[in-house]
């Protein structure tokens, strides 16, 4: 015998429709307490798309600093659309809120992620960590199912050495969640950064011993060129 429950008259088969649609349905994604410090970079690259609209299919870089400040991008990769989404200071969750701003105008087939350092640095976990950029995908295949992410590991800045085992952890996770995923490609820098000691190469950062010299781009371009060396026009 087959029983129908008319949702309209019913109201706890309506509220339990309710209760699984809001299951179902995406979550929105919270607004991260650090985000509006952003506000302005993130409007200037509206500003910047609406000038001149990106070329789509490329590669979008974003991510903190390390991203914002590298010099030279588009000749690192000769043949390579690329664009500069990076913003400094910013962490995981602040990359992941702005998405539809940052990587979405240029619909690329792929994202190079660097974010991670700066969280460490405010006391998130590498748990967390892991989660943040787990979330990250999920915000990014949500509108692009198609494309691929690489993600930079955290380099070993020596201003945050006392954060080293963070960092191992932090990678260490990551790169198990992307040994699962087939369209996830992990770029592991932080062991080419390091000397014959152990220890942070003093050449590959400034003064400030956060941010790196040209030689420290060197190796991330190296790193990164045999993944993208498929994309070239």
């Amino acid at each position: 015998m087959h029983i129908r429950a008319d949702i309209r008259t019913v109201p706890v088969a309506a509220a339990l429709v309710a209760s699984l649609a809001a299951c179902v349905s995406p979550r929105p994604f919270a607004e991260p307490q650090s985000a509006a410090q952003f506000a302005s970079e993130i409007a200037a690259f509206d500003s910047a798309d609406r000038a001149n609209p990106p070329a789509q299919g490329g590669v979008v870089f974003t991510g903190s600093s390390s991203i914002r400040l590298w010099p030279n991008l588009a000749a690192d990769f000769p043949g390579v659309t690329v664009s500069n989404r990076g913003f400094g200071g910013s962490t995981l969750p602040d990359v992941s809120f702005y998405i539809p701003h940052t990587v979405l105008p240029a619909r690329p087939r792929l994202i190079v992620v660097y974010a991670g350092d700066n969280d460490l640095a405010s006391g998130r976990t590498p748990a967390q960590i892991a989660d943040d950029y787990r979330m990250f995908v999920r915000r990014a295949r949500r509108a692009l199912p198609g494309t691929r992410i690489v993600y930079v590991s955290i380099k070993p800045s020596p201003s945050r050495w006392s954060l080293a085992a963070g960092m191992c952890e932090a990678n260490a996770l990551i790169a198990a969640e992307i040994a699962h995923d087939s369209l996830a490609a992990f770029v592991n820098v932080f062991d080419a950064m390091l000397g014959p000691t152990g220890y942070p190469r003093a050449e590959l950062f400034q003064d400030d011993s956060l941010h790196m010299t040209a030689a420290g781009y060197v190796i991330w371009r190296d790193r990164l060129a045999p993944v993208l060396s498929g994309l070239r026009r």
